[in-house]
């Protein structure tokens, strides 16, 4: 069974910095992933990172955000700083096996307080 278990949403001010974790068990990974999602808007990708080590980001969090992992402990992060109350969402992993499966986590709440 495919598990994501996300952690590190929080409140934190416009300008401070927050780390999201990802935990995968259960699938051999391709790619491990952040979206986010606000009420009344689609999901949209923040950030994604093969095993292979490319790294693809939305042009609204270049040079602010990081995704890294750590594939012992088949982990993503997403490293956020200068953080503004624009970035303030719902973020939900995703990861992408071999074969094309397409998994989500739960979610977790980011808010950016101006």
């Amino acid at each position: 069974q495919v598990q994501l278990v996300e952690s590190g949403g929080d409140l934190v001010q416009a300008g401070g910095s927050l780390t999201l974790s990802c935990a995968a068990s259960g699938i051999s990974l391709n790619r491990m992933g952040w979206y986010r999602q606000v009420p009344g808007k689609q999901r949209e990708l923040v950030a994604w990172v093969s095993t292979n080590g490319v790294r693809n980001y939305d042009n609204s969090v270049k040079g602010r955000f990081t995704i890294s992992s750590d594939e012992a402990r088949n982990t993503a992060y997403l490293h956020m700083n200068i953080l503004k109350p624009e970035d303030a969402a719902v973020y939900y992993c995703n990861a992408h096996s071999w074969r094309s499966d397409v998994y989500w986590g739960q979610g977790t709440q980011v808010t950016v307080s101006s």
